[in-house]
C-alpha cells in the first residue's frame, strides 16, 4: 500500500501554522492539519461558518482546552454559533446538579463567547434566521445538525467533534475530505417505503422510528429513502436525521424528491448503482418504534420531554393545538419542552405558549433535558416523541423511556401514565 500524499498548504496557511497569526491560531492550525492527515486530505478547504458542540461541559478537559485558547487570544474568523451548554442561562434554577458543575459549565460557555462565538445555545442552528445554502462548506458539530446540514440544506460538513470544531472556526479551514467531496455524498443503500400504507407514512411517530431503523441498517453507507410523501416537511426530515445520527452515526441521507441533491433516485446515487436495497415493512418500523421505548400503557410517568432536537415554531403550534384538542384540566406528569432562545421568544410572541404556560409546561432553553439533570432526581420513567432523546436519555440521566407521538405525549402528561393511540400502527 502506498503512503498517503502529504498535505499541501498554501504559503498563508503555513504562516499561520508557524505562528505569524498568533499562538492560538497556530495551535488551531496544527490540530486541523493533524486531522487532515488522519482523513487523508491533500489540502484544506475554506468554510463559511461553524457550529460548536464543545461548549457542553462533560469534564474539566473541556474547560481546560477552551480556557487555553482564550488565554492565547483566540478569535473565530467565520460566523460561529454555539450548541447547547449544560445549563439554561435564562432559567438557571432548573439545573439540579452540583453547584460546582454549574459554575464550570457557565465558565465554559463564557469562554466560547470570549472567542467571538454567538450566544445561540441551540442544537438546531438550522432554525436560526441565517443558515448555510446548497453547496456551502461549513464546519458543523452536533450529530443532528450535521445530518440536517448535509441532507436537508445541501450544505457540506463532515462529522466534526469537540475541539476540532473550534479550531476550524479559528482558522476558517477544514480538511478537504469526507462529505466535503462529491464522491462521498453519493447514496449507497436504498430504503424503499413503497410497501407501507399512507396512514403509517403520515403517523407523527413514524419519522423518528424510520430514522432509528435507517441508522441501524445503514452500516456506514449513505442512505437513500424512496417513498416519503411529497409534503414531508423539515421537522419530519429533522426527526429522521436525528434518529439516524443517534442510532447509526449517519451524517447524510437522501430523500428522493425532497432533499436538494436527490431530485431522482439516479441523482441521489450519483450515477452509480445502488449497493443494496432494504424493502421496509410495517413490522420493521414497528420494531424500530418499540426499540425506542415500548413501555406498556398505564405505566406511571415521572415526566414527559419533547424538543430533542430543539422544538421549532411549527412544533410549538402543533403542541398548542394538541393541548387544545385534549383540553386537560391539568397535567399530572410534568411536561418539559427544550428549544432555542430565538424560537422560544418568537413562539411566545405568536401566542403559542399561553395555554402551555397556563398548564405549567416548563420551557427549557440553552440546554436539553437528556443532556443535563433538569428532571427531578427521583424521576425514573419518562415519555418522549424524540428518537434521539429516547436513544440517549437512559444512559445519560438514568431513566426508562416510553416513545410515542406528540399527541400521545400530551395525553400521557394529562393522565400521568402512558397512553397509546395505535391507529395506523396496527
Amino acid at each position: 500500500m502506498s503512503a498517503a500524499a502529504p498535505l499541501e498548504l498554501t504559503a498563508e496557511q503555513r504562516a499561520v501554522r508557524e505562528g505569524e497569526a498568533g499562538a492560538a491560531a497556530a495551535l488551531a492550525m496544527r490540530v486541523v492539519c493533524r486531522m487532515a492527515g488522519v482523513a487523508g486530505a491533500r489540502r484544506l478547504r475554506p468554510i463559511a461558518s461553524a457550529h460548536i458542540d464543545g461548549c457542553i461541559y462533560f469534564g474539566v478537559s473541556m474547560l481546560d482546552f477552551a480556557a487555553r485558547l482564550v488565554e492565547l487570544g483566540a478569535r473565530v474568523t467565520v460566523p460561529t454559533t454555539t450548541n447547547v451548554g449544560s445549563i439554561d442561562l435564562i432559567h438557571p434554577e432548573l439545573y439540579r446538579g452540583p453547584a460546582t458543575t454549574a459554575a464550570a459549565a457557565r465558565r465554559l460557555m463564557d469562554a466560547y463567547l470570549a472567542m467571538g462565538c454567538e450566544a445561540t445555545w441551540t442544537c438546531a442552528p438550522y432554525q436560526l434566521r441565517a443558515r448555510p445554502g446548497l453547496g456551502e462548506h461549513v464546519c458543523w458539530a452536533e450529530s443532528n445538525a450535521i445530518v440536517f446540514a448535509n441532507s436537508v440544506l445541501g450544505a457540506r460538513t463532515e462529522r466534526y467533534g469537540d475541539f476540532m470544531d473550534i479550531c476550524a472556526a479559528i482558522v476558517g479551514l477544514v480538511p478537504d475530505a469526507g462529505l466535503h467531496r462529491d464522491e462521498n455524498r453519493r447514496g449507497e443503500v436504498v430504503f424503499d417505503l413503497s410497501g407501507l400504507g399512507e396512514g403509517l407514512l403520515r403517523s407523527d411517530a413514524f419519522h423518528p422510528a424510520l430514522g432509528h431503523l435507517v441508522g441501524k441498517e445503514a452500516e456506514g453507507e449513505v442512505p437513500v429513502i424512496v417513498g416519503l410523501p411529497a409534503d414531508c416537511d423539515e421537522d419530519q426530515l429533522k426527526a429522521i436525521g436525528a434518529s439516524a445520527a443517534s442510532a447509526g452515526g449517519v451524517a447524510m441521507f437522501h430523500a428522493v424528491g425532497l432533499t436538494p441533491e436527490a431530485p431522482t433516485l439516479a441523482a441521489a446515487l450519483g450515477g452509480a448503482t445502488e449497493r443494496r436495497r432494504v424493502e421496509v415493512s410495517a413490522a420493521m418500523v414497528r420494531g424500530a418504534r418499540d426499540a425506542l421505548g415500548a413501555m406498556p400503557p398505564g405505566t406511571a410517568l415521572d415526566a414527559v420531554c419533547v424538543g430533542t432536537p430543539h422544538f421549532s415554531l411549527t412544533e410549538f403550534a402543533k403542541l398548542d393545538a394538541a393541548l387544545a384538542d385534549v383540553d386537560p384540566a391539568e397535567l399530572v406528569a410534568p411536561l418539559y419542552v427544550s428549544t432555542g432562545r430565538w424560537v422560544w421568544e418568537e413562539a411566545r410572541r405568536r401566542g403559542h405558549l399561553e395555554r402551555a404556560e397556563r398548564l405549567g409546561v416548563t420551557v427549557v432553553v440553552d440546554t436539553c433535558t437528556y443532556n443535563t439533570r433538569i428532571l427531578p432526581e427521583e424521576a425514573r420513567r419518562a415519555m418522549t416523541n424524540s428518537g434521539k432523546w429516547a436513544y440517549y436519555a437512559p444512559g445519560n440521566i438514568g431513566v426508562d423511556v416510553a416513545f410515542g407521538s406528540l399527541r400521545e405525549c400530551v395525553l400521557s402528561a394529562a393522565a400521568g401514565a402512558v397512553v397509546r393511540e395505535e391507529g395506523a400502527w396496527t
